[in-house]
C-alpha cells in the first residue's frame, strides 16, 4: 500500500465508532442452536468463554470456536451458534433474559447441567460507524477473528484472558468490565485488519494502493468541503483530466463528483446523527452554499432528509436511555 493510502486508512481509525448497544452473557447446554439476525449498521461480536461452539455463517460455512476465541462479524450478517451441525435453531430474541446492568443481560438455558458441561458466550451487538470511510466496511470479510492478530499484536491475548476470567467468575461489576473489554477487543480486530493491508480487498482499497490515484483520494478525504474540480484532482494525481477520470471510474466504480457527494453525505450522516451537530453547520462544513442545496443532495443520496435523520437518532437515543 502506498504511504498515502496507509495514511488514509490509518486516519479512519481515529473516527471509528464501534460501540456496544446490547450485550448478552449466554450459557447453554447442548443441544442448542442460537440464531442472530442482521441489523442494518450493526456489527456482532462474540467471545467464547467456554467452548467449543460452532459458527455457521450466512453462506453456510461452519467453523469451530474454541475457549478463548473472539470474532467480529462487521456486517452483522445472519449467523448461528450451534452445539452440533444438525441441531434446530432458535432466535436469540426468543430466549428469556435476566437484566444484569445497563445494556447487559443474561440468558441461561442449562438447568440441572454442571457448569463445566455448558457453553458460555459473551456477545455484543455493536454500532459500527466509520464515517467518511464507511465504504471500507463493504470490503471487510464476513468474519474477522482475533486469533489472527495475536502474533502481531500480543496485547490482545491478556484482554481475551481477562474476558474469560470475568465471564466465568461473575465477580462484582463483571458485566460492565466485560462490555468495555468487548468494545476494545472488537476495535483491535478492526485495526489489525486495516494495518495488515485490509486483506485481499479490492475496489476502493485498490485505489488507495495506487501510488498516484491514492493522492487524489487523500485530498478528497482530508478536505471534503472544498469545491473540487476534476482538473484539481487530476493535478493531485499528476495526470490529465481524461486519464484521471477514466482511472478513477475504473477503480472506484464512481465518477469523482459522485464519489465526493457520497463521501460528504456519509460524513453528514455521522455529524448530524452521531455527533448532534446542527444541520446548518454541517452544510457549511461540507461546502454547500445553502441549506436547501445541502438538503436536496442529502435526500437524493440517502433517501431521507437531514431533519428526519436527526429525529430518528433522537428517538433511538431515548430508547437506549
Amino acid at each position: 500500500m502506498s504511504s498515502e493510502g496507509h495514511d488514509l486508512t490509518s486516519e479512519l481509525l481515529y473516527g471509528m465508532r464501534l460501540l456496544g448497544l446490547q450485550y448478552r452473557r449466554i450459557e447453554l447446554a447442548a443441544p442448542f442452536g442460537v440464531g442472530f439476525v442482521k441489523a442494518a449498521g450493526r456489527a456482532q461480536f462474540h467471545f467464547v468463554s467456554r467452548g467449543p461452539v460452532l459458527l455457521r455463517t450466512q453462506n453456510g460455512q461452519l467453523r469451530t470456536l474454541n475457549t478463548g476465541d473472539a470474532l467480529l462479524l462487521p456486517h452483522g450478517s445472519d449467523h448461528v451458534l450451534l452445539s452440533s451441525p444438525d441441531v434446530a435453531c432458535k432466535d436469540i430474541r426468543a430466549f428469556n433474559t435476566t437484566p444484569v446492568c445497563g445494556n447487559v443481560c443474561c440468558i441461561k438455558d442449562c438447568e440441572q447441567v454442571p457448569a463445566a458441561e455448558t457453553a458460555l458466550i459473551f456477545s455484543g451487538c455493536m454500532e459500527f460507524d466509520l464515517g467518511g470511510m464507511q465504504m471500507l466496511i463493504g470490503s471487510m470479510p464476513e468474519v474477522l477473528l482475533a486469533d489472527t492478530l495475536i502474533h502481531k499484536y500480543p496485547e490482545v491475548q491478556p484482554m481475551l484472558e481477562a474476558m474469560e476470567r470475568e465471564s466465568l467468575g461473575k465477580r462484582a461489576g463483571y458485566a460492565g468490565i466485560l462490555a468495555r473489554l468487548a468494545d476494545v477487543v472488537a476495535a483491535l480486530i478492526v485495526r489489525g485488519w486495516v494495518e495488515s493491508g485490509c486483506g485481499a480487498a479490492g475496489g476502493w482499497l485498490e485505489a488507495l494502493r495506487d501510488p498516484k490515484l491514492g493522492k487524489a483520494l487523500v485530498a478528497l478525504h482530508r478536505d471534503p468541503g472544498k469545491n473540487w474540480t476534476v482538473a484539481q484532482l487530476a493535478a493531485e494525481m499528476g495526470s490529465s483530466r481524461s486519464v484521471f477520470a477514466e482511472r478513477f471510474l475504473a477503480v472506484t466504480g464512481m465518477t469523482p463528483v459522485r464519489y465526493l457527494t457520497s463521501l460528504r453525505m456519509q460524513l453528514a450522516a455521522q455529524w448530524i446523527g452521531r455527533d448532534g451537530e446542527s444541520i446548518e453547520s454541517v452544510a457549511w462544513r461540507l461546502g454547500y452554499g445553502s441549506l436547501a442545496a445541502f438538503s436536496r443532495a442529502f435526500k437524493r443520496t440517502t433517501g431521507t432528509t437531514p431533519g428526519a435523520l436527526r429525529s430518528e437518532e433522537s428517538r433511538r437515543a431515548a430508547i437506549q436511555a
